[in-house]
């Protein structure tokens, strides 16, 4: 199983009550990558759902299903969303030292799932250096996590730069995602940095001109 640039619509912003129109919706555009993200109150000020949401779309729908959690005690919950059908899971740098995160990185990989990290607008891009050599993706918070809508952070644009040219310079395989306030004018600065998916929440759903708004974002099946 390997990681493809795209778009990764945010689950976060679909409308519940109309969830598998919106993702058909999704896929007659050639859509095939979902983000689910999952909130704990904890780690981010929010809830959202769990995995039982993750395993009735992976269910219903031939989807790759993106898997970020902001939790607090992610190597808790691994098992639940394995269960649930996730192709790749992501956890957050500031939840583990590097013992516990070389551990999960290290479990998911034994069961076959692609395995990402994050980091917080305001957390330094070292942190994430003991694990760019193993992980399939890293993750660039481009707003406070916990909320969807909010406004993108620019520098989140220097992050992508400098992981694309830790990727260069080591030969290293990850992709590289940013996730928040992605629109038509963030997310092509985004790919020009260095981005290679964009997560896409308000920006894509219940909106008339999908495939104009998808286009704008690098998107090109139809």
């Amino acid at each position: 199983m390997k990681l493809q640039p795209g778009i990764a619509p945010s689950i976060l912003a679909a409308n519940f009550l109309k969830l598998g129109e919106n993702i058909q919706t999704m896929k007659e555009e050639g859509v095939s990558m979902f983000h689910f993200d999952i909130m704990d109150g904890h780690f981010v000020p929010n809830l959202s759902y769990g995995a039982n949401i993750v395993s009735q779309v992976n269910g219903a729908y031939s989807i790759f299903s993106d898997v970020h959690l902001m939790i607090a005690n992610p190597e808790k919950y691994l098992d639940m969303f394995i269960q649930a059908g996730a192709k790749l899971i992501t956890f957050h740098v500031e939840v583990v030292d590097v013992p516990l995160g070389n551990k999960l990185i290290n479990y998911l990989k034994e069961k076959n799932i692609l395995v990402g990290i994050s980091l917080k607008p305001g957390t330094a891009v070292e942190s994430l250096q003991p694990y760019l050599s193993l992980v399939d993706l890293v993750l660039v918070m481009s707003v406070e996590p916990g909320f969807g809508g909010q406004v993108f952070i620019p520098s989140a644009l220097e992050k992508i730069a400098y992981f694309k040219e830790q990727r260069q310079r080591h030969q290293w395989h990850y992709l590289i995602e940013v996730d928040g306030g992605i629109d038509d004018v963030s997310g092509p600065q985004c790919l020009q940095a260095g981005a290679d998916i964009l997560v896409a929440g308000s920006y894509l759903f219940q909106k008339k001109d999908l495939h104009d708004r998808l286009v704008k974002l690098g998107h090109h099946s139809s």
